[in-house]
């Protein structure tokens, strides 16, 4: 009967030790979904090198299969609460959405190659740099680069209803300063 017993709570703590191995995030992954140009949208763990290389790693959550993908490879991504879209091999983070969206270029894929069979070809990118903000038109799928000078003015113009915009633009304001604004003080 003790041995029962023991054996019965041995089970029991095995099982339990499964399950909390299940809910550990693998090192260097974060929680997210994936979406494809098919629609397809799978969940599982990101770790991202959107800023290295313009791609990511995949761990798919039921497949437990690692795969890499650039940015002209997916349609969208979810890392954590952030929300990230691809467009030709770029990745932005979305800030605000509606008819227009407010991104963030988080990655530059110029003169990244792809391959159609042995042939390589090298994507162009987008417009702007790391770090510049972007207005997108959703029904015209055009980009418009924001120049910094007139950041404010474009963010409070056309979205205005988007808080968590106005605010990202303000800190990222205070950090692009005009040297011509910096006032020099004289002896």
């Amino acid at each position: 009967m003790k041995i029962q017993q023991i054996l019965s709570i041995f089970i029991f703590s095995l099982s339990f030790v499964q399950l909390q191995a299940q809910e550990e995030l693998p090192k260097g992954f974060k929680k997210g979904s994936i979406t494809l140009f098919d629609k397809t949208v799978l969940t599982g763990y990101v770790k991202e090198n959107i800023r290295s290389n313009a791609s990511i790693v995949f761990l798919n959550e039921d497949t437990k299969k690692k795969k890499n993908y650039d940015g002209d490879g997916l349609v969208s991504i979810t890392i954590d609460s952030n929300h990230y879209i691809c467009i030709k091999g770029d990745f932005f983070k979305v800030l605000c959405t509606g008819s227009l969206s407010l991104l963030q270029k988080s990655s530059d894929a110029s003169n990244k190659p792809s391959y159609n069979g042995s042939e390589a070809i090298f994507s162009s990118g987008t417009i702007g740099k790391p770090g510049d903000y972007l207005i997108f038109d959703n029904t015209s799928s055009q980009l418009r680069l924001i120049p910094k000078n007139n950041l404010d003015r474009e963010v409070a113009q056309n979205f205005s209803s988007c808080p968590d915009a106005i605010d990202k633009t303000k800190t990222a304001k205070k950090v692009f300063i005009p040297i011509k604004d910096v006032m020099v003080a004289q002896n």
